[in-house]
């Protein structure tokens, strides 16, 4: 492999490489940098997230722009504001022996007047955002018509959020006869009619090969049944002490709800959404970066901006849609030359997908089991083990000796080590000791929602309910509506069947009396919905007509109030967490902020 020095670049960029530590270049770069130094030309670059890409287009435009000048030269366009400021970041730390260089991000949430201002005092680099910049040249505060060099990182994925239409119009204002580089993690046929329109015969560059996941990355997937996927996340979580991971959800419903549970658990979690504030998301992420959050639970939009190198674990807690979406999930680790994980939760019917996954990162999944309780334990006792073996002495405990050698007289030392590992195997054993075994059988590829009635067995009640297709419910629909409305899991509801103007379900017959409930004097869009039982087992048919009464409140999944054992600090209980799970451990800075989503003051993991 190359060094930096035989790139091509020049001095300037040379000293802050040396500064920030880079050895040797990646595989991107080393493709990238010395086609995009030696002639003025369209490129098309595929490589995975975390492989350098900033570095790979960054370099070339900073050692090509006038710095002398004041006007604007280049334009990167990236999907999230979090990508935005971070391009933004890394050039400013590239070109910091570039004197005169002015980089400017320009992204919603801030204000453009100030951003404006900016680029006015001489920006020869706008990092930007599709929606704003194009506000901002409907407003005729930016002049992007002599730039020479045009950016539109991460394609795929600007694409996917819909901004086709935006980079169209942007880069209509730009000069014909500029660069465009174009990187990506993956190639859909958006992205080469994109390449088609805007560029000239680029020259292309893969690393690995298209869509292929990181050879830094294993992927596992854990069968359980939906209703139990929350538990199945503790537990994964629990049998890694050390983890530092991002856990993904589809919705920002799904990521608010997990993320609230995990904290009311004790763990050290946060969400990150659009549905918060540009503060809220400064405050979480500065947190995450700070190793202040350990589990990070983000939608897969608010994820674009995470560019962390020491995430352990990324947690696939429902799958995405897209296959191309999984491949930037596992990208948020093993990064910069790390191995990391890749972990799936997957009921039966979604166990095809993984299928589908596979063959188009071309890689296979380990299918694993979630461990159970005893095994946490005892990966729980030999992490402490280690934490206390490896621990630095502080000699300003010796004044104390005398004392504790007292109270510890009568104690022998085997003894002593078990009172001490107690505190910590004790929480655990009894969080623990009766917990059911999460996994199931792949067996059938059928999932458990489902299940046939076989027998006339009654392991499950049909309902009756009073809206169907001409109310615009089709029976995904009608799904996931009561999925929402009850707080359940998806394979709770099943056998759903829609008719005209009336439908049927089922759940688990212990669901019965909050389903019920719920549904008393239940109102959804003006009009009374009702819900009763069922006699046809099977779907059609009559019902028996008994409404039930009773006030509506049934049981929610929410505010998990589950004795789990609360992590010790220093070898005592702590206060404040309503699961008696264990809180983890930290050592750093206060990550104390207004926002709910940040768990109370701890300091970063151990």
């Amino acid at each position: 492999m190359s060094t930096f020095h035989d790139l091509g670049l020049n001095n300037d960029l040379l000293q802050a490489i040396t500064d920030l530590g880079f050895v040797k270049p990646s595989e991107v770069q080393e493709k990238a940098i010395p086609v995009l130094l030696e002639s003025e030309r369209d490129l098309v670059a595929l490589a995975q997230t975390g492989t350098g890409k900033t570095a790979a287009f960054g370099f070339p435009m900073l050692q090509k722009i006038d710095i002398n000048s004041r006007t604007t030269q280049g334009l990167i366009l990236s999907p999230t504001r979090e990508l935005c400021l971070q391009i933004t970041n890394e050039l400013k730390a590239y070109g910091k022996y570039c004197n005169g260089l002015n980089v400017v991000a320009v992204y919603g949430g801030a204000s453009i007047t100030d951003q404006a201002r900016d680029i006015k005092r001489g920006a020869q680099i706008i990092v930007a955002t599709p929606g704003r910049m194009k506000d901002m040249i409907s407003r005729n505060l930016v002049d992007i018509t002599k730039i020479e060099y045009s950016v539109l990182d991460e394609a795929d994925e600007m694409l996917n959020m819909g901004f086709k239409e935006d980079i169209n119009d942007i880069l209509s204002h730009t000069p014909a006869d500029k660069s465009t580089w174009l990187f990506s993690a993956t190639m859909p046929r958006e992205v080469a009619a994109i390449a088609k329109d805007f560029m000239h015969n680029p020259h292309e560059i893969t690393v690995g090969n298209k869509n292929e996941s990181s050879n830094n990355v294993s992927h596992e997937y854990y069968l359980v049944n939906a209703r139990d996927r929350y538990q199945a996340l503790k537990r994964l979580a629990d049998a890694n002490p050390d983890i530092f991971s991002v856990v993904f959800c589809r919705t920002k419903r799904d990521t608010q709800k997990v993320a609230e549970q995990l904290i009311e658990d004790g763990y050290n979690a946060g969400a990150l959404h659009g549905d918060l504030s540009q503060n809220q998301r400064d405050l979480v992420m500065n947190a995450f970066r700070k190793n202040q959050i350990q589990m990070l639970v983000a939608t897969d939009v608010a994820a674009r901006g995470i560019d962390v190198d020491d995430v352990t674990h990324v947690i696939n807690y429902q799958l995405p849609d897209e296959v191309e979406t999984y491949t930037h999930r596992s990208g948020r680790t093993g990064r910069a030359g790390k191995t990391g994980v890749s972990m799936v939760i997957v009921s039966k019917s979604e166990v095809r997908k993984i299928k589908s996954i596979e063959r188009i990162i071309k890689k296979e999944f380990d299918k694993k089991d979630i461990p159970n309780g005893m095994e946490i334990c005892e990966v729980q006792l030999m992490s402490l083990a280690n934490k206390i073996h490896n621990t630095e002495i502080n000699h300003e405990i010796d004044k104390y000796l005398t004392s504790i050698n007292e109270l510890f007289e009568d104690t022998s030392k085997e003894e002593l080590i078990k009172k001490v590992f107690s505190v910590e195997f004790t929480r655990f054993f009894n969080y623990y000791q009766k917990s059911k075994d999460l996994n199931v059988s792949e067996g059938s590829n059928r999932d458990e929602s489902e299940r046939e009635f076989k027998g006339g067995k009654n392991d499950s009640t049909r309902y009756f309910i009073n809206v169907g297709s001409k109310d615009g419910f089709d029976w995904m629909k009608l799904k996931d509506f009561l999925k929402d409305q009850l707080n359940l899991g998806r394979d709770d509801v099943f056998k759903v069947e829609t008719k005209d103007s009336f439908s049927f379900f089922n759940t688990e017959n212990e669901l019965r009396e909050q389903v019920l409930a719920h549904f008393t004097d239940f109102k959804h869009e003006g009009r009374f919905v009702n819900v009763e039982v069922s006699e046809n087992r099977g779907g059609g048919g009559r019902r028996d007509g008994k409404k039930r009464s009773g006030s509506k409140g049934g049981e929610r999944r929410g505010g998990n109030k589950d004795g789990r054992p609360r992590r010790s600090g220093d070898f005592k209980a702590s206060n404040g967490d309503k699961s008696g799970r264990p809180k983890r451990r930290s050592e750093g800075g206060d990550s104390r902020s207004n926002n709910s989503n940040i768990s109370r003051p701890r300091r970063s993991r151990r």
